[in-house]
């Protein structure tokens, strides 16, 4: 089972809207069901979203909920495991030739 800070960082969607009536900001994520939040800015409203999320993240995990993917990523065979340990590898590989080509260039 994955751990918290690995669905945290997974791309879910966040919607913001302007809320007509009360005024403010109001966010949502399609891809967790209820998981709603608002704010009186759009920053403050993102940055609410961060908690909304993670603790709507935090007690699916307790009630040993099991594929919490974003939508998109659920059915795509791209975010397989090991297509995912690859690309970690191959970015790993391009950011390490980048800072050798980066010091190359210093000298």
């Amino acid at each position: 089972m994955r751990t918290l800070n690995e669905y945290m960082a997974m791309p879910y969607r966040m919607e913001i809207a302007e809320d007509q009536d009360e005024g403010g900001y109001v966010v949502s994520f399609p891809d967790l069901p209820g998981c709603l939040t608002c704010g009186e800015t759009v920053e403050q409203a993102a940055e609410n979203a961060v908690d909304a999320k993670r603790t709507w993240l935090t007690a699916a995990l307790e009630d040993d909920k099991e594929n919490l993917f974003p939508f998109d990523v659920a059915g795509d065979p791209f975010y397989s495991e090991n297509n995912m340990q690859r690309l970690r590898r191959s970015v790993a590989q391009m950011e390490a030739t980048r800072d050798i080509v980066h010091k190359v260039k210093l000298e």
